[in-house]
């Protein structure tokens, strides 16, 4: 898989403890990859980073202490970062506004400095989220040059991120000035909303539902209509992954902005996206509350991923269903029996992207 790129190289994965690092982590190690994670300690009795105990170096920092960043980046010497950690909830962010900007906008400006003053730092993937783009409640799909923006804090904070990162590829890490004045070439990457199995963050829809149906309660849904673009955890990580083995390659163009999300049928309601997961366990219940007085959340957001369909040869490998599918079978798996379906859903999705032909699976 991606050319052997992996194997024995020195990545650091921010943010690995948590839901999207985990799974990242995991994959590298499968890659033979020498893993160092930076985040804050993984929470909760179920965190997917601790039950999956993988033999990675772990540093846990905050990515707003500057100072504990780069001690970390100049001692591992690593030769490609995942970025990943962020405050990743809209109604947090409510909540939290401060807490929210500090750590996705200056604590990613942290990681990029400590990148830009590491020498064998040769690639940097910094992940946003499809909230980034100014979000117009349009039908059709943002694309990577429309505008970023953000109603609520965590939006905004994306958007400021991305602004960051090109920031900080123009000026320190210009495309054309690979090879002259540096040798490090800096992607971003934005993705719809992810599931499977091993989240459990509040307000989330997923790990809601489940963490209901386990304790035998019906699951609230607080905005059946809104629709979303839905994804396993493992289609964006796969794009994560080819977009790192371009650019440890040396490939300039690929140094950029990127969407990675579904394909229109996986643009649904979250009404019809609970009723999905529901058919595959039979503990879940559901029952719509629109909360009063709720915090403006954005009804309509769909990605358009031509961009990495055309350059990347990219697309998703499963359908929704079956990412529904997956994802309430791991999280029934893990209640009922304590099975943890992480690598067979991982060697599965591989087999699947191997009959599509993508080109990562080479």
């Amino acid at each position: 898989m991606f050319g052997a790129c992996y194997a024995n190289k020195r990545v650091l994965v921010t943010g690995h403890t948590g839901f999207k690092g985990s799974w990242l982590t995991f994959w590298l190690h499968r890659l033979g990859a020498e893993v160092c994670g930076l985040a804050l300690p993984p929470e909760g009795e179920f965190a997917h980073f601790t039950l999956l105990g993988l033999p990675v170096r772990s540093e846990f920092a905050d990515i707003r202490d500057r100072e504990s960043v780069l001690r970390i980046m100049k001692d591992f010497r690593p030769e490609i970062v995942f970025h990943l950690a962020a405050q990743p909830l809209v109604r947090q962010s409510y909540c939290e506004p401060v807490e929210t900007f500090a750590v996705n906008v200056m604590g990613t400006v942290h990681v990029l400095e400590a990148c830009r003053q590491t020498p064998t730092v040769r690639a940097i993937v910094a992940v946003s989220s499809d909230k980034c783009y100014e979000n117009r409640e349009q039908l059709q799909g943002y694309r990577e040059t429309d505008a970023m923006g953000g109603y609520d804090p965590y939006s905004a904070s994306k958007g400021c991120m991305e602004l960051a990162a090109a920031s900080y590829r123009r000026s320190f890490f210009n495309n054309a000035d690979y090879g002259k004045t540096h040798h490090a070439l800096l992607a971003s990457a934005r993705a719809g909303n992810v599931i499977g199995g091993g989240d459990w963050a509040p307000d989330r829809l997923v790990p809601d539902i489940m963490k209901a149906a386990a304790a035998g309660k019906p699951a609230e849904i607080r905005n059946p209509r809104a629709t979303r673009p839905w994804q396993h955890v493992l289609e964006p990580l796969g794009g994560y992954l080819q977009l790192g083995q371009k650019l440890l390659n040396g490939e300039v163009r690929f140094a950029d902005g990127w969407n990675f999300g579904p394909a229109d049928d996986g643009v649904i309601t979250v009404g019809e996206a609970a009723a999905d997961l529901a058919k595959h366990w039979d503990a879940i219940r559901l029952v719509c509350n629109p909360p009063e007085n709720a915090p403006h959340e954005a009804n309509l957001l769909r990605l358009d991923c031509a961009k990495a369909r055309r350059e990347l040869k990219w697309h998703g490998t499963w359908s929704p269903r079956e990412a529904f599918a997956r994802t309430a079978g791991w999280y029934r798996d893990f209640y009922r029996n304590g099975v943890l379906d992480t690598e067979t859903d991982w060697k599965d999705y591989v087999a699947s992207a191997e009959k599509e032909n993508l080109d990562w699976t080479r």
